[in-house]
């Protein structure tokens, strides 16, 4: 049986190498329909942080427990148990983003990502590991959220977190903060961020 990556490793995989979102493409559909704002998509990738970090350790607690045939229903009752409390605490306290995210918080139940990194390193290896396993793929969620939500916020509206950046004479591309825009970006991202992978494996086989 092949080692298992280390704690280190699994935290740096997470956050450029194994990139949850440019990378492993997962969590696509929050990754598209929040970031037409910085709020929204921060908010969002707190959200998936705290649940994919206390499914990831609970997991690694019971996996010794878990059956073959019955793991991906407890993978589910675990994330689902998280998700209920990080929504009612962004409904009770954060009203307002409660209602921009709208379903994308519930919807975090069947997100890829966090089923994903249960089934690859939660139940395989410790908590320790597990957990910055789990830090790792939520920087790297974030990291991507983050990048695309920025590029349309500031396209789109010429400000970032309500302060303006572009000139006044700037005409907002509209485009960009709608369903459009996201694709759009998203597209753009991914490109260079294959160009710029393929650029340093290039590198490293010249060297």
């Amino acid at each position: 049986m092949a080692d298992q990556p280390t704690a280190i490793e699994r935290f740096i995989q997470g956050i450029l190498p194994e990139n949850p979102v440019y990378r492993q493409l997962l969590g696509l559909c929050p990754t598209l329909a929040v970031t037409n704002g910085l709020k929204a998509a921060i908010t969002m990738s707190a959200a998936v942080a705290f649940v994919l970090f206390c499914a990831n350790v609970v997991t690694s607690l019971m996996r010794n427990l878990l059956k073959p045939h019955l793991r991906i229903v407890i993978f589910t009752l675990t994330i689902a148990t998280f998700v209920t409390i990080a929504d009612r605490v962004l409904a009770a306290y954060l009203y307002q983003m409660s209602k921009v995210l709208g379903p994308y918080i519930p919807l975090i139940i069947v997100n890829c990502i966090i089923i994903c990194r249960c089934e690859v390193c939660a139940s395989k290896q410790g908590v320790f590991v597990a957990g910055a396993d789990a830090l790792g793929q939520s920087i790297g969620f974030c990291l991507a959220l983050c990048s695309i939500a920025a590029v349309r916020e500031i396209l789109g509206t010429g400000m970032l977190f309500d302060i303006r950046l572009l000139p006044v004479a700037w005409s907002d591309w509209v485009i960009m903060v709608l369903p459009p825009g996201a694709f759009l970006t998203f597209g753009l991202l991914l490109g260079l961020v294959n160009w710029y992978s393929d650029r340093q494996s290039q590198k490293a086989n010249r060297g």
